[in-house]
């Protein structure tokens, strides 16, 4: 897996869901940080059929705190149901690639 860096801006989080998410209502990918702050990126289907989601960041402010960062994905759907995903950890780090 490759390193990812505080202020990094060309960056697509990808998430499963775990169960088609054809005709969701609401697409997010929720987070928190290592400093204890929690929030949400709101995501796009990448593949609904296979519950797949996406984020694209763009602003470097978006990875701001280096350390262990927690991912998961939340959906919820037009009859009312909510789900969530497996949480994914990450590490961000506050070194960067010299060029």
């Amino acid at each position: 897996m490759s390193n990812i860096y505080v202020g990094q801006s060309a960056l697509e989080i990808r998430l499963t869901c775990g169960q088609d998410i054809t005709g969701a209502l609401a697409l997010k990918i929720a987070y928190k940080k290592p400093d204890g702050t929690t929030g949400t990126f709101t995501a796009s289907e990448y593949t609904a059929s296979t519950g797949v989601i996406n984020y694209e960041l763009t602003a470097a402010s978006e990875l701001d705190t280096p350390g262990l960062w927690t991912f998961w994905s939340y959906v919820q759907f037009s009859d009312g149901r909510e789900a969530t995903g497996d949480v994914v950890k990450q590490r961000v780090t506050s070194v960067g690639n010299s060029v």
